[in-house]
């Protein structure tokens, strides 16, 4: 990774797509730092606020999976771009909203924008070998990540200096919109400027891109089983929206009804892809399988890690200020320590996993830190100096999101064609944590009790993960190292040296 700052061969591909990535997260966050504005414009109540919160998680489960699926079929540069052009049309309807049911309808279409990162996994995948996959990975999803932090930096200023568009007023609608323009134009210069593999690999797809292929006859009924939280959390989604009447008793039990046919339907499309194997007119050579156990041991892991970021930074200003006795203003800075530290946790995660030699403990070891780092929290309160409350955040969140860099440095690894749908399955299960989070988080005591169970919980989840992880996890098996010595050694001289740089 010593050209990491160059931009030309993979690392050009590399900045292209993690700023993808950061401009579908600044999207995905567009709405948070204009929440009070948007209540106040359209007179919203608390519920509803929440409400659209909870619209903003809610196709996000299902997108990264089909999107994975997309993905592999038709490769990383179409499915991006796509994506990018496709979020003007959600954020044009959001700005332009007159009431609450139109912001309802806009935010669920926008939730899709937040598959983006499954894309950019295979991307780089493809373009990075495997010495380098976690430390690459990390960078992309750290840096992408960042997006959040960016949205509340720049919108707020976007809105303010725009207001004399709106009255006086803050411009939020155009700062939403804008975003929008810039994802879609960048989604067409992306299209021009980036290749699915480099020169001389061929982009491996799929058999069936129906379902997500398995090796053995005894994974196809672990993948269904692993599948059946994916659509049970859309069910919790719909009983919160039933919770503030937004749909009442018969709709939520359309939509369960629904669900059900969904996961059925699911099911057929799975054993389509794998129909061959299931009736024994197909056996996958030892050298061609791979272990689902892998998938979903890295989705639990996903669900410790990732799922409880999202659950903790929308909540972690309000526990800084009701714990530590800050105001409004202090509890958003520090608590905006904790998503800062993505830029450099989430690539030294992949670091660590790249040159400790073992993946697998490299995720044992920072889902363990994660897990202990909960624990600490949930202790916190009093007295405490702040500088000791910034730093326990600082170290807690380096954690969380090294734990997360470490996941994504095995995922490419364990099976290349169906990389998409295995970190689409690994990334939907960080939003069902992140559901299963809020949704307990909002049933438990209001307060200091709350937050300490809150914190509780996290911390058990991420030391049952480690403790999977270290039990179950096997280190991945694949390596793109051989190959890219065969194919620069079968290439004319100068396509090696492209390869190279």
């Amino acid at each position: 990774m010593a050209g990491i700052w160059s931009f030309s061969g993979r690392y050009r591909i590399l900045h292209l797509t993690w700023f993808a990535f950061f401009l579908t997260f600044v999207i995905w966050f567009n709405f948070a730092p204009f929440a009070t504005a948007v209540k106040d414009d359209l007179g919203l109540n608390e519920g509803q606020l929440r409400t659209l919160a909870i619209c903003n998680v809610a196709l996000t489960v299902p997108a990264r999976i089909i999107v994975g699926m997309v993905l592999d079929r038709f490769g990383p540069r179409i499915t991006y771009s796509c994506l990018l052009v496709y979020a003007a049309i959600p954020c044009f309807a959001f700005a332009l909203a007159q009431n609450f049911s139109q912001l309802v309808y806009s935010r669920l279409a926008l939730s899709i924008v937040g598959c983006g990162f499954v894309i950019g996994i295979r991307m780089v995948a493809e373009w990075f070998p495997s010495r380098e996959i976690g430390l690459a990975e990390g960078i992309y999803g750290g840096w992408g990540n960042f997006g959040s932090a960016g949205a509340a930096f720049t919108l707020p200023t976007i809105a303010a200096a725009t207001a004399f568009l709106a009255a006086g007023q803050v411009n939020w609608r155009f700062a939403i919109a804008f975003t929008g323009i810039i994802a879609a134009v960048y989604g067409i210069v992306y299209f021009f400027n980036v290749q699915d593999t480099p020169p001389g690999k061929v982009y491996e797809r799929p058999e069936s891109s129906a379902g997500m292929e398995v090796t053995t006859q005894k994974d196809f009924w672990f993948l269904l089983l692993m599948n059946i939280p994916l659509v049970g959390i859309l069910g919790v989604i719909a009983w919160r929206l039933n919770k503030v009447n937004f749909i009442n008793a018969t709709q939520l039990y359309i939509i369960w009804f629904l669900l059900v046919c969904l996961y059925a339907f699911q099911t057929y499309n799975i054993w389509k892809a794998n129909q061959a194997l299931m009736t024994g007119r197909k056996r996958y050579p030892p050298e061609d399988r791979y272990r689902f156990s892998q998938v979903a041991t890295c989705e639990m892991a996903y669900f410790a890690c990732f799922g409880s970021e999202l659950a903790v930074v929308s909540m972690l200003p309000t526990f800084f200020q009701r714990s530590f006795g800050l105001t409004a203003a202090l509890a958003g800075a520090v608590a905006g320590t904790y998503a800062f530290m993505n830029l450099v946790a989430r690539p030294g995660g992949g670091f660590l996993s790249d040159k400790i030699g073992s993946r697998k403990w490299t995720l044992s070891a920072t889902l363990a830190g994660t897990g202990i780092g909960y624990l600490v929290f949930s202790s916190l309160g009093g007295n405490i100096a702040l500088a000791v409350v910034v730093l326990m955040t600082m170290v807690a969140s380096f954690f969380v999101m090294a734990a997360e860099g470490a996941t994504y440095a095995i995922v490419p690894l364990i099976k290349r064609r169906v990389t998409g749908q295995i970190a689409g399955n690994v990334g939907a299960f960080g939003n069902v944590g992140a559901v299963a989070y809020l949704t307990i988080y909002s049933l438990l005591p209001q307060g200091a009790v709350g937050d300490k169970i809150f914190f509780q919980m996290l911390g058990v989840v991420g030391l049952i993960a480690a403790s999977l992880c270290a039990f179950i996890l096997k280190e991945p098996e694949g390596s793109h190292d051989a190959e890219e010595v065969e194919m620069a050694a079968s290439a004319p001289p100068a396509l090696a040296e492209r390869q190279e740089r």
